[in-house]
């Protein structure tokens, strides 16, 4: 059942699993998804575990880098899912045992509206070192459940641990940030074609992005984006002038023909929609 834009299922904070912790210290083996946050499958977001400090270090583990989407910001549509991975290297004296990470959203660990957690139990983990390695998990987006509402679009923030091969560990609530988005389209139009030499061109268009709350697109309103063109025999684009969308998300603005080429309008994106760029329509100048 798809979640709508009230959660309130996500309660408590970001926390270590306080079973876990000594089975962690005393062999190894405990994996570091009993101790993260919301680790359920299901279309429903669930409760953190009971409250402890918001970082947790055990002996000598420590975080090195983590990667997410190979550093790209994760694009969710309105219908497809998004797989993507997230990397944990790491270093310990007696070598990497796992690793393990989740992104969450919300304000601090006791405001959480969202996670995105992996559906393994474990990393994936390759040694790239005697005491050093780096662990992979698969993450899945999906706008049918946990991209439930346009209130999770921007910034997401990457729980994070990794233990060591004698049982110490590190996790840290929010190790850095990575962008979820909403899908973004754009489209020109340019007429008449074919056109006189000097006559007006009339390009027309529509920025739209991807809507969670209803799972559909429309138009995006108010946003500045470029009409830009290139010559037949050019590989180059160069941006002509800059105009906004309408309430619609709509786009219309004119301009002289001069020679045969394409035209196309470009959008940079926001920290919420990322950049696109129309494929350009062809106009042959006569």
């Amino acid at each position: 059942m798809r979640i709508r834009a009230t959660v309130a299922a996500v309660t408590g904070a970001l926390a270590l699993s306080a079973l876990a912790v000594p089975a962690a210290q005393a062999d190894g083996n405990a994996s570091l998804a009993s101790m993260a946050p919301g680790k359920s499958k299901s279309s429903k977001v669930t409760p953190f575990a009971a409250a402890s400090p918001a970082d947790e270090v055990v002996g000598d583990t420590q975080i090195t880098s983590v990667s997410v989407n190979g550093g790209k910001d994760i694009v969710v549509g309105v219908s497809k899912k998004k797989t993507f991975t997230i990397s944990v290297t790491a270093t310990d004296p007696s070598g990497i045992y796992d690793g393990y990470a989740q992104l969450w959203h919300g304000s601090d660990v006791d405001n959480v509206d969202g996670v995105i957690t992996p559906d393994a139990e474990w990393g994936t983990c390759t040694a790239t070192g005697a005491t050093t390695g780096t662990c992979k998990v698969t993450l899945v987006a999906d706008p049918n459940e946990n991209i439930y509402a346009n209130l999770l679009a921007g910034t997401w923030k990457v729980w994070a641990g990794a233990m060591g091969n004698d049982g110490d560990y590190v996790i840290t609530d929010a190790y850095k940030t990575a962008r979820v988005q909403r899908a973004s389209t754009l489209t020109v139009n340019a007429a008449p074609e074919p056109v006189t030499k000097g006559k007006t061109v009339t390009v027309t268009g529509k920025l739209a992005r991807a809507n969670w709350d209803d799972l559909a697109y429309h138009g995006y309103t108010g946003q500045s984006v470029q009409l830009q063109f290139r010559k037949k025999t050019s590989d180059t684009y160069t941006t002509l002038k800059t105009i906004k969308s309408d309430s619609a998300g709509n786009l219309k603005t004119t301009t002289k023909a001069t020679v045969d080429g394409y035209f196309r309008y470009s959008f940079a994106g926001t920290t919420t929609t990322p950049a696109v760029k129309a494929t350009g329509d062809y106009v042959d100048v006569r």
